[in-house]
């Protein structure tokens, strides 16, 4: 006879991965990275252990309710496409390692998933107004962005260029975070640096492991307006643009790195974003586009490891 005990304990599990699936926690752990390099960068040194604690929080909050978030808005979307199983489960990407959008599965109920969003939404806030009231603007903007980017999906395929500005917020927060005025040209060329990284690293490589799906609902992607071969090229011209902003926001830094990081710049944008986007171009696979996906993610975490490894030892 089965433990009660232990069913309760599976079953609880069962909901909490479903909360985490809901928010993409694997994948939103990985993004703490890039608002982490971008204040490093931009203080020239690590911050003071108080607004290290309060921004890792706000962080992992703000990205918590905004991938949530996501779901909230397309629920019926993406109830619809289970329904007609115009899409199937996997896991090998890092967005499906739970399950996919749980609360369009019904794993969750929506009344539920609201209130998972609206507290951490709240305390991303909080934590965004204790650092800086303008990154309290920037998380709101960045939600509002997010709205609009799913409500665009049968509109227009520009919607690709809204996440690239979702996806770029935090860092930016994070530079205003430990940083009251930053340069203009800083904030630029960072902006441009991880906008492209975005799209050629994580929008139209997950959206050329949907075309089948979207082109079912109807969706406006890169990929369906502009063809696969189209879309691939535009994937290696967008990481190509990513190291050239990279690579010049480097002569921009308020405190030098050491030889270190420069060095691990080049390498880890050769072998995160360039080798797994050359694949795709020789292939033009899913398999390949799972691939670049995947691995552009751990981008901003190698990157910012090797930052933190230079402040170290210079």
């Amino acid at each position: 006879m089965q433990n009660p005990s232990m069913s309760i304990f599976h079953l609880r599990r069962f909901r909490v991965n479903a909360f985490l699936a809901l928010s993409r926690t694997p994948h939103a752990l990985l993004d703490l990275a890039a608002p982490g390099l971008a204040a490093l960068l931009s203080l020239g040194a690590f911050p003071s252990l108080e607004v290290f604690i309060v921004g890792l929080v706000t962080a992992f909050a703000g990205y918590t309710a905004v991938y949530a978030l996501n779901d909230l808005v397309d629920f019926r979307v993406d109830r619809n496409t289970f329904q007609e199983q115009a899409v199937s489960e996997s896991n090998r990407d890092l967005d499906g390692i739970f399950v996919r959008h749980p609360l369009a599965q019904g794993l969750i109920g929506y009344r539920d998933a609201l209130i998972w969003t609206l507290f951490w939404a709240a305390l991303a806030m909080i934590g965004a107004y204790w650092l800086n009231p303008f990154c309290l603007v920037i998380f709101l903007l960045a939600a509002t962005l997010e709205i609009v980017y799913c409500v665009l999906l049968k509109i227009t395929w520009l919607r690709s260029v809204v996440s690239g500005f979702v996806k770029t917020s935090g860092p930016l927060a994070a530079v205003f975070a430990v940083t009251q005025q930053p340069p203009l040209p800083f904030l630029t060329f960072l902006f441009l640096w991880l906008f492209f990284w975005e799209i050629g690293g994580q929008n139209i490589p997950n959206d050329l492991t949907d075309v089948d799906a979207d082109r079912r609902l109807q969706a406006k992607t890169i990929p369906i307006r502009f063809g696969v071969r189209t879309s691939i090229r535009m994937i290696v011209l967008s990481l190509c643009l990513s190291m050239v902003f990279s690579a010049a926001l480097f002569f921009l830094l308020p405190e030098t790195t050491g030889w270190i990081y420069p060095v691990g710049l080049v390498l880890a944008g050769i072998y995160f974003l360039l080798l797994p986007a050359v694949d795709l171009l020789k292939t033009r696979s899913t398999e390949k586009a799972f691939a670049l996906f995947n691995r552009a993610s751990y981008y901003p975490l190698a990157l910012l490891t090797i930052l933190a490894i230079s402040f170290l030892i210079r």
